[in-house]
């Protein structure tokens, strides 16, 4: 008997035993509320992404993308639908080099959001195939901005370009790279979908967790919760000539301050000689009203757009099969406005990598 407790009570502290989902701060404000009832998918609120990235898939393509019928909570109504082409897809759709298998679908946001509440409803496969091998279910937010600067002086600081940070430089000489991303969760790595990964990505940190979900991949509907806090945080030692002011924030010009304190945000300035890093706190996870999990490494401070969808990366493994689909029903973020937020930095839609007949875009083209 005493074994069979000290089993569920390691069940419990896996799953489920955590902070009830709080009530909504005052200051929440609902920036976006969704359930598709229009009919059609608003270019306003949304757009579809034509993109590749990662090994071992053809990218994602507006056409795997729509709304259809559904039936949830007993109710008859629209919902979105992100296809999965699999191994076996030998259809009219295809993604980059003009393939067809192994081609998902994305739709994301036009707003960036920061700190707040991320509320979705998913549904992955089907009851009869609750668990399609192959692919990775996601809902995430994403931002990003490069700064370019000549290569001759890559490993400085620019008067011209006062966002480029050389600890930043990423993908090529003189390129700089600020990233904002939170995954919430990403299914299906190597086919298992009872820890999925929650991500947390600062510019060029990144931290992966996995967290017991029990089974919220059943081929059922599923609320998906997730808040994310930031906050200012004091930094010692940083004076008025060692910082810049650019796009309403103070960015650190000098390699003398420990790169650690501030991984690449910007600061607030408090007075003299006196300044604070916007940095995220954390991202805490709920499904179902049931805690998850808690991310408080490397999480982003700069607001960034919701992405929903399904891909096929080799690292979901073999898809043998022709078709699949994740749903999304309603969707609603509220704005928490906490002070370490930094709005409007990270500010681009994310471009397309290839064209309608599979032909890469050349970069920056």
């Amino acid at each position: 008997m005493r074994c069979v407790i000290l089993l569920l009570l390691g069940s419990l502290s896996a799953f489920g035993a955590g902070p009830a989902l709080p009530e909504l701060p005052e200051s929440a404000e609902l920036a976006l509320a969704e359930d598709w009832s229009g009919g059609v998918i608003d270019p306003d609120r949304w757009y579809a992404l034509r993109k590749q990235w990662g090994g071992g898939n053809n990218g994602v393509v507006p056409e795997n993308v729509r709304l259809v019928p559904d039936s949830v909570d007993g109710r008859e109504v629209k919902v979105l639908e992100c296809a999965a082409r699999g191994d076996l897809y030998k259809g009219p759709v295809k993604g980059r080099g003009g393939r067809a298998t192994r081609v998902g679908g994305v739709l994301v946001s036009k707003q960036h959001f920061a700190s707040g509440r991320f509320e979705v409803t998913m549904k992955i496969g089907s009851r009869e195939d609750p668990r399609p091998p192959g692919i990775v279910p996601a809902i995430w937010t994403y931002g990003f901005r490069f700064e370019r600067v000549p290569a001759s002086v890559a490993g400085s600081f620019s008067e011209a370009k006062p966002l480029y940070h050389p600890r930043l430089q990423k993908w090529g000489k003189g390129l700089a790279f600020y990233w904002s991303e939170l995954d919430f969760p990403e299914y299906g790595k190597g086919g298992d979908y009872s820890r999925p990964m929650y991500n947390t990505f600062l510019n060029k940190q990144h931290h992966s967790q996995t967290f017991a979900v029990g089974d919220a991949a059943d081929g059922g509907w599923h609320t998906y919760t997730t808040e994310w806090r930031t906050s200012l945080v004091p930094i010692e030692g940083v004076t008025d000539a060692q910082v810049v002011e650019a796009e309403g924030f103070h960015w650190v010009r000098d390699k003398a301050v420990p790169f650690g304190l501030y991984q690449g945000n910007p600061l607030r300035r408090l007075g003299l000689d006196r300044y604070a890093v916007c940095a995220g706190r954390s991202a805490r996870h709920w499904i179902d009203g049931r805690y998850i999990g808690e991310n408080t490494k490397f999480v982003p401070s700069m607001a960034a757009q919701l992405n929903l969808g399904v891909w096929l990366p080799d690292w979901a493994g073999p898809a043998p099969w022709e078709t699949k689909s994740v749903r999304f029903g309603s969707i609603k973020v509220w704005q928490f406005g906490d002070e370490g937020d930094v709005k409007g930095v990270l500010r681009d839609d994310i471009p397309d990598s290839f064209t309608k007949d599979g032909r890469p875009i050349p970069k920056g083209g």
